[in-house]
């Protein structure tokens, strides 16, 4: 019988010495692929509640202009609409809103009330050093149009 290479000899006892390390390329696979895959999750979660709150609030601080009783009492009510919706959401104090009409005055029976919020959503677990030089923020917004009713008498 013939004896081996020697290099056959050398591939079998390093091939043979392989026990436990597919636990530990298995551990070292997972976390090199789950990292990502769990930040892209709470980047896709973080901008959903982004977009959710801009969605609930141009439609409320619509609704809550247009069933206004008296105009100068519109936008407070409409920003305090807007406000609740956005700390709903965890963006308080970050929300912006802007409402437009389309007749003079604004309550004129079936004019629309315009209403845009706008959020800037920053990417999670970003330091702050990090966004002085990129861009990491997402601005998401949205806008609502709400009829003033043709029936309702206002003061």
């Amino acid at each position: 019988m013939r004896r081996p290479a020697p290099w056959i000899v050398v591939v079998r006892r390093r091939a043979g010495a392989d026990d436990g390390s597919a636990v530990v390329e298995f551990v070292a696979l997972a976390v090199l692929l789950l990292v990502p895959l769990i930040y892209l999750v709470m980047m896709l979660a973080r901008l959903q509640a982004g977009s959710f709150a801009v969605t609930q609030a141009a439609r409320e601080a619509g609704r809550a202009y247009v069933t206004a009783q008296q105009a100068g009492e519109a936008p407070g009510r409409a920003r305090a609409a807007a406000d609740i919706a956005f700390e709903d959401q965890g963006f308080g104090g970050q929300g912006e809103l802007s409402i437009s009409c389309s007749a003079t005055p604004c309550f004129t029976p079936e004019a629309s009330i315009s209403s845009t919020a706008t959020v800037t959503v920053p990417l999670p677990l970003v330091p702050a050093f990090a966004r002085d030089v990129i861009p990491l923020e997402v601005p998401v917004s949205a806008t609502q149009v709400s009829t003033v009713p043709r029936y309702e008498v206002r003061s």
